[in-house]
């Protein structure tokens, strides 16, 4: 599109002798600030993907660090079992010496001396197994509480989400079938918009009913100020051919200013908290369908809006193990 503009402008320079050196002038540094803006476009986007990687990766260790809490206190818990049997069969036996000793002391005192010796030996070992099954116990109690307060943490998190999903699909109830999907998936809400809903063919200009659409999903979003929002902008594997919308150069270009449009949509509601916003465009890469048919190709084209919960405090709990 810049080239096509410089273009345009040197052939209306060369073909006029009216136009002043001041005009030619500011063209020029238009055409600069236009390509300063592009590089800055493009390393913004570069930054958003790289945020979104590091979020998925702290999802999967979080995931990680749980699973390895049950695990270990399955095993304190099987450690505490085979201990407390333990410590049965040392009274069991100690019960069975201390009869004997009874039973055997005035006929035999040798023998009483030598079971008391093992019962003094019994009793050391019993004291040292109750020690360490009051320290199992300790430290199985003390992990089953942080592991059932970070389950509790999950679970509140995974409602909350599960609120809100229930809250956008009431509130865009009026879309159904219209191309709008709201579902949960791994404890995040995709909000899932066919660009036959909100886009022309090229175009990255929202239409009236789509617009309408994304100002609900920000109402919501305005009343939970906490939720991470990723916006996605997807294509089908068409490729971009000519100056389709004023000049675009291939998919990826289209899809992030398609997914930039819905950002600033939602940036225009006071309530939503722009440092939580972030456009990401995925282009052809990531379809949900098949491109060898057109319903396919129809449902690749679409806008995600993905609502992640803030992790910080269960990130802070894990760290605590």
């Amino acid at each position: 599109m810049i080239k096509r503009i410089v273009f345009c402008l040197t052939v209306m320079i060369l073909m006029s002798s009216c136009v002043s050196k001041k005009i030619y002038n500011d063209l020029e540094n238009k055409y600069t600030d236009l390509k300063k803006e592009n590089r800055f476009i493009s390393d913004e986007n570069d930054e958003l993907h790289k945020a979104n990687a590091e979020f998925d990766s702290v999802n999967r260790a979080l995931t990680a660090e749980r699973d390895q809490l049950k695990a270990d206190r399955d095993k304190l818990q099987a450690d505490y079992t085979a201990a407390s049997n333990n410590l049965k069969a040392l009274q069991d036996s100690y019960a069975a010496l201390e009869k004997n000793s009874n039973d055997a002391l005035e006929t035999n005192m040798a023998k009483n001396r030598e079971l008391l010796a093992q019962l003094d030996a019994k009793e050391k070992t019993l004291a040292a197994e109750q020690d360490r099954l009051n320290k199992l116990s300790n430290e199985l109690a003390s992990n089953t509480k942080r592991l059932n307060e970070l389950e509790s943490m999950i679970a509140a998190k995974d409602a909350a989400m599960k609120k809100l999903k229930d809250t956008l699909s009431k509130a865009l109830n009026a879309f159904e079938g219209r191309g709008l999907t709201v579902q949960m998936k791994n404890g995040k809400v995709y909000v899932s918009m066919e660009n036959k809903l909100l886009f022309q063919t090229g175009s990255w200009a929202v239409g009236s009913e789509g617009r309408s659409a994304v100002v609900e999903v920000g109402k919501v979003l305005a009343q939970n100020p906490d939720i991470t929002v990723l916006i996605e902008g997807h294509t089908d594997n068409d490729k971009i051919l000519g100056n389709i919308g004023g000049g675009i150069e291939n998919n990826w270009d289209l899809s992030t200013k398609r997914a930039t449009a819905i950002v600033n949509i939602l940036s225009e509601n006071s309530g939503i908290r722009k440092q939580n916003l972030t456009a990401a465009g995925r282009g052809e890469f990531a379809p949900i369908m098949s491109n060898d048919t057109n319903e396919g190709k129809a449902k690749n084209r679409r806008i995600e809006v993905i609502l992640t919960p803030k992790l910080d405090e269960i990130s802070k709990m894990l760290n605590e193990f």
